[in-house]
């Protein structure tokens, strides 16, 4: 996560949408930055902890940003980026498991290590209400309109590199595994669907 004054702009940083790439071309111009686990603090701990202490600190009250990925190709990118060779023989690796066992487990009440991975739903919501708390919320399909977006509000053209590259595997998944996990992450996918509709940027979503 991210937050620049003078653009008025809190990026939050939903896990594998691409959000390093950004970071990094944005990183000298954050005053906040935010790193390790607090790096993915989700919506709703910036609604209710983040948002009052800007407020109330600086009399800042920024735009929040966030996007939301197809989430077949984002629990995929999950898969292969824990087949990476760094995790090898660790509790986190995917290798030797299928991409089934994969998706079915991280759709689990207590998943196991290797599929703990959370929603997107879940990240972007507050739970009470299923309320998404942010103003700005682009999918990772629409690039160049998110790019667009940023450059206009920085001013200048960003240089974007690849980051957290996942291996090249396979991740073929069954017609019935589909199925379950769009029944369990229905609300990603109506979160995806939603922003899609809008033409990949779906805006003034927050009530102030």
């Amino acid at each position: 996560m991210q937050i620049f004054f003078k653009e008025n702009l809190a990026l939050l940083a939903v896990p594998k949408t691409g959000s390093t790439a950004y970071e990094m071309a944005l990183k000298r111009r954050a005053d906040i930055s935010f790193s390790g686990r607090r790096k993915h603090a989700n919506a709703a701990f910036f609604h209710r902890r983040i948002a009052p202490f800007l407020e109330s600190a600086y009399g800042l009250t920024p735009e929040r940003l966030a996007v939301i990925r197809d989430p077949l190709d984002q629990i995929r990118s999950w898969y292969r980026y824990r087949q990476r060779e760094a995790l090898k023989g660790s509790k986190y690796s995917t290798r030797g498991i299928s991409f089934d066992e994969f998706v079915d487990a991280t759709t689990q009440d207590d998943p196991p290590p290797f599929a703990n991975v959370g929603s997107q739903g879940a990240f972007l919501t507050l739970k009470t209400s299923q309320t998404v708390p942010v103003h700005h919320l682009f999918a990772y399909e629409a690039q160049d309109a998110l790019r667009a977006f940023l450059e206009e509000r920085f001013g200048r053209a960003l240089k974007l590199k690849e980051y957290n590259v996942s291996p090249r595997t396979d991740a073929a998944l069954s017609p019935e595994a589909e199925a379950r996990f769009r029944a369990a992450r229905a609300l990603d996918f109506r979160l995806h669907d939603k922003v899609m509709q809008a033409g990949g940027h779906l805006q003034q979503l927050l009530e102030e």
